[in-house]
């Protein structure tokens, strides 16, 4: 009888222990480690994150092979310990990428494909939504205005304190194939987008921008600067007098011969976080073994997008930029 009690609590033990996220922060954290690992989905694409301000919820995408579908995942810190990831209340059904909180915490911006208004057809571009928490669960997805929306994608939210909105997109004013462009948001209303100056934006591709909430630095993603490494590198600029400076290249210590991309800053600048293709499969191995190949396939970076991340400090102490 003892024997099956203990099987029984052996059994139940287990089962919660399945129903936990697998998430931790390792402070200093000098050199890039991955952070999310998702047994059940272990060698598919995982992109772009957030984190709220009170290190209580995390959103990401999960990004299936060729980007056929792109939903986003969360998870929620009760009492402790951190919930089984899940399939975000307002996703699921159609292309959503790219979570994004306010400072405040109370609202959360994201990218998508779902149709808009009384249409039932999604949308082939993507457009940029929020929604508000009612009740503890984020709830009525609401469209940006035309403003900042159009019929060509509007990508990678990222939101300042005073609410000014800064994102991807290809326009007319652009001054290269995509632009980093940032919608004040005045008396309630959002602004014009415009183009940010050439410390940032330039005449090849710029993507994926994190703004720190006082807009005092930003980090983007470029394809086909001068001194790339590979298919798109991350890259730092800091506002002086309202003006940006000439971006920074974050060095090799974030950036490969593979794409690198999504930056995201924790609220408190502790970490730094950013999504990479980054490989380190060999085209050789001498006296390969099924154990060996499994663990090279599986394990580590081989090429499948992963979320990285390292302390925001050491970041910056490795580029001299404290």
């Amino acid at each position: 009888m003892k024997k099956i009690i203990l099987l029984l609590v052996f059994a139940s033990t287990q089962l919660v222990a399945q129903k936990t996220a697998n998430i931790t922060f390792e402070k200093e954290l000098a050199t890039p480690n991955v952070f999310l690992q998702l047994p059940d989905f272990k060698n598919i694409n995982v992109r772009d994150m957030a984190i709220s301000p009170t290190y209580d919820e995390i959103f990401f995408t999960l990004d299936a092979p060729k980007n056929a579908f792109r939903t986003i995942l969360t998870s929620k810190k009760v009492n402790g310990t951190w919930s089984e990831f899940t399939i975000a209340s307002f996703a699921g059904k159609y292309h959503d990428i790219e979570p994004a909180f306010s400072p405040d915490g109370k609202q959360l911006f994201f990218a998508s494909k779902r149709p808009i208004e009384n249409e039932t057809t999604p949308k082939k571009d993507y457009d940029i939504w929020f929604l508000t928490k009612e009740n503890g669960i984020w709830a009525n997805p609401t469209r940006l205005p035309e403003t900042i929306n159009t019929d060509k994608n509007e990508y990678y939210p990222s939101i300042a304190n005073n609410g000014t909105v800064y994102f991807t997109a290809e326009r007319a004013d652009a001054k290269g194939k995509e632009d980093i462009y940032k919608s004040e948001f005045t008396n309630g209303s959002y602004q014009t987008p415009v183009s940010l100056g050439t410390g940032v934006n330039t005449k090849t591709y710029e993507y994926n921008a994190y703004v720190s909430p006082d807009e005092s630095f930003i980090v983007f993603g470029s394809y086909g600067r001068k001194g790339s490494l590979g298919r798109g590198d991350l890259y730092i600029s800091f506002r002086e007098n309202g003006v940006w400076k000439d971006a920074v290249h974050l060095g090799k210590l974030i950036n490969s011969n593979q794409i690198d991309y999504c930056p995201f800053v924790s609220f408190d600048k502790k970490y730094f976080f950013f999504t990479s293709e980054k490989s380190t499969i060999q085209p050789t191995y001498k006296n390969m073994s099924m154990h060996k190949l499994k663990e090279v396939m599986n394990d580590g970076s081989n090429g499948t997008s992963k979320i990285y991340y390292l302390s925001f400090d050491k970041l910056l102490k490795s580029l001299s930029l404290e």
